[in-house]
């Protein structure tokens, strides 16, 4: 659950369109979606085979994990596609300026 507290992850420059990219915020390893209007934040690890969701590819706001094919809706963090059966945390984003704001508290 998050505080409201929100923290530099990375530059917007730094997060291509439709590419999952890894980030280090406060020890968390996450995973920044940009999809154009906005940005979103969810655990980087699949909740299935913790296998780096950054190694997958987006379909749309989906990121499938390449390892089973578990897909989860960056927007929410939920579950679209199985074997997973857990959703992924999501975090608030903020984008100000050039700077990507995540709340991991």
């Amino acid at each position: 659950m998050s505080d409201g507290t929100f923290v530099r992850a990375a530059a917007l420059a730094d997060v291509p369109e439709g590419v999952p990219t890894p980030v280090l915020v406060n020890g968390k390893r996450l995973a920044l979606f940009n999809l154009g209007d906005t940005v979103h934040a969810t655990d980087e690890m699949c909740t299935h085979a913790d296998y780096s969701l950054c190694e997958g590819h987006m379909e749309g706001c989906t990121v499938v994990c390449p390892l089973h094919f578990a897909s989860f809706d960056v927007r929410t963090g939920a579950v679209v596609d199985p074997p997973a059966c857990d959703d992924l945390t999501s975090y608030p984003v903020k984008v100000d300026g050039d700077d990507i704001l995540v709340s991991v508290s």
